[in-house]
């Protein structure tokens, strides 16, 4: 006769031994354990056995790397540059300046983020204090630095439409850019700007270099910029900075006139001092058409600004015309053009300023500006030595060169001119 019927380890409730029943189980009238959650459907099951197959080998769930999430690009400048035009006459804006625009002048910024804005407005808001940087008032010419915030009163602008990229297009535009580039390298480039090519954008100019270099904008973002301009009737050596770096650089080279310039002109007339120098104030004035010239002022005039240029006669033709070799210290607006204005030799075909009463083009010149950005001569923005390009005659100069015998040596009699 066994002992303990139905006691310990027996058929009733048993004990939490191996291989037993869990205790509370059925038995000794205990209710059954309420259930932790139900049971993973067969799917569900199927799915995390997959999630473990991908699992890296060795890292819990908890652990494993999580997905990457996507970088939002950062704006382009043609997109910061449409929102800011979409302000309007909405109110005061508070515009940041970006590393793109780092020691861009005032006056430029302004025309860069607002192309339809006319100069006279530009002038005017700044000498009424209503443009304010960093809550101070500013003059036209103070240089910006990227992260400063410019204050800009409400304006009335004209909207642009944006014409949509295309490949094609990109692909034509750096064509052409590839066919005037006189140097280049990871820096630099130096191009050979046609006459009638507009070097920036402005009221009815939709084709100018600052758009076409959209096109070469790399793929880190930067987009080749200008550290100088030149007038849209002259042609040839145009600077333009393909690195932030570069940029800053030449800024500073052309601001402390490190740079040495080289223009050709033919002009009216010969100067009877042959080699000399032109030193004057110019300042801007309204035409009675509403353009804008630079005419001679005096010092202390309101916006006057000092302007000193060489010259020096490189041939005559016949006593009617003359070859001028110019090289401009300083490098205010139409400051060669002015200055041979006001020595009474005017630059032939310039709509401006050629002001002689009476006067012919001679038979086989065309009337178009005859003036040439020579050459130019730098150092290089990383210390690699020297950058010395030479820009050849445009058509129309070349044409009249020839017509006149003009033969361009080498030589250049303005090149050792002083600096100041």
């Amino acid at each position: 006769m066994r002992s303990g019927g139905k006691g310990t380890g027996g058929k009733g409730a048993r004990g939490s031994g191996t291989g037993g029943k869990p205790a509370g189980g059925k038995g000794e009238g205990s209710r059954p354990p309420a259930r932790a959650g139900k049971r993973p459907s067969h799917d569900a099951r199927r799915q995390a056995q997959a999630a473990a197959r991908s699992r890296p080998e060795g890292l819990p769930a908890a652990t494993r790397p999580a997905p990457r999430r996507p970088v939002a690009a950062a704006p382009t400048r043609a997109e910061v540059k449409a929102e800011t035009a979409q302000v309007l006459s909405t109110g005061v804006q508070q515009l940041v300046v970006t590393p793109d625009e780092n020691e861009m002048r005032i006056d430029r910024f302004l025309e860069a983020r607002f192309p339809q804005l006319s100069f006279s407005h530009i002038q005017r808001i700044v000498r009424k204090g209503e443009l304010r940087v960093d809550g101070k008032r500013a003059d036209s010419k103070d240089r910006l630095e990227a992260g400063q915030t410019v204050r800009i009163p409400p304006l009335k602008l004209e909207q642009q439409a944006e014409r949509p990229r295309s490949a094609k297009a990109d692909a034509d535009t750096i064509g052409f850019l590839r066919s005037i580039t006189l140097y280049e390298d990871d820096d630099v480039m130096v191009l050979n700007k046609p006459a009638g090519l507009a070097v920036q954008g402005g009221s009815g100019t939709t084709r100018h270099v600052d758009g076409m270099l959209e096109a070469l904008t790399g793929k880190d973002g930067q987009k080749p910029r200008l550290v100088h301009r030149l007038d849209k009737d002259t042609a040839g050596c145009l600077v333009i900075a393909k690195s932030r770096f570069a940029a800053a650089t030449l800024a500073k080279t052309f601001r402390s006139r490190s740079a040495r310039k080289v223009y050709w002109a033919l002009v009216a007339g010969v100067p009877r001092v042959r080699q000399g120098r032109i030193s004057t104030y110019l300042a801007r004035e309204e035409a009675y058409d509403g353009d804008q010239r630079m005419a001679v002022a005096q010092h202390g005039e309101d916006g006057a600004m000092h302007a000193v240029t060489y010259y020096a006669v490189v041939e005559t033709a016949a006593q009617k015309l003359a070859w001028l070799s110019l090289k401009p210290v300083t490098g205010r607006t139409h400051q060669l053009r002015a200055h041979t204005t006001h020595i009474g030799h005017p630059i032939v075909g310039d709509p401006k300023y050629f002001n002689i009463q009476n006067w012919e083009l001679p038979g086989g010149i065309q009337n178009k500006l005859h003036l040439l950005a020579r050459r130019i001569v730098l150092p290089h923005p990383r210390g690699k030595g020297t950058i010395d390009v030479s820009a050849p005659l445009p058509p129309h100069m070349r044409q009249s060169w020839n017509l006149l015998g003009f033969e361009d040596a080498p030589y250049d009699p303005i090149v050792d001119a002083p600096d100041e």
